[in-house]
């Protein structure tokens, strides 16, 4: 099975990493439209993209200031039963090391090659809005 990874430095403290990529609201600043849930292992998270896609997903690993997965199981068939996950090593004294990883495609189709695109975009967003404040609106985020 095919899968996304991606390594990126961010200048930020590791608890503001940990909080943009493990709650709703920091996910909100950067990836979904409208995400609700908490990060406990075993609960639902929903990740909102619009009103064609309200998305569900189970927080499988929840380690603060280390490690948030979900378990994708109500999306896109290609979606559905891949798993998201943000891996976070401090390196140095202000930079957050994040190895990203969506693994669990089927197969290595165009909605795989356009996802792969669109989380580049995406984890370039959460690191400009952690290390600048910038804020893209949901609607201008992959033309960002």
């Amino acid at each position: 099975m095919p899968d996304i990874l991606l390594d990126l430095p961010i200048r930020a403290p590791i608890e503001q990493v940990f909080e943009a990529v493990s709650t709703p609201r920091g996910l909100n600043r950067w990836w979904t439209k409208t995400a609700a849930g908490e990060p406990v292992p075993g609960t639902t998270f929903q990740l909102g993209f619009g009103l064609r896609f309200e998305w569900r997903a189970r927080v499988t690993r929840c380690v603060p200031r280390t490690t948030f997965e979900l378990e994708v199981y109500s999306a896109d068939d290609d979606w559905r039963k891949t798993r998201v996950a943000f891996h976070l090593k401090p390196r140095g004294l202000d930079v957050v090391w994040l190895r990203f990883e969506h693994t669990g495609w089927p197969q290595a189709n165009e909605h795989y090659r356009t996802s792969c695109n669109c989380w580049a975009l995406y984890l370039r967003i959460l690191r400009r809005t952690l290390e600048l404040g910038e804020i893209v609106p949901y609607e201008r985020r992959l033309d960002a």
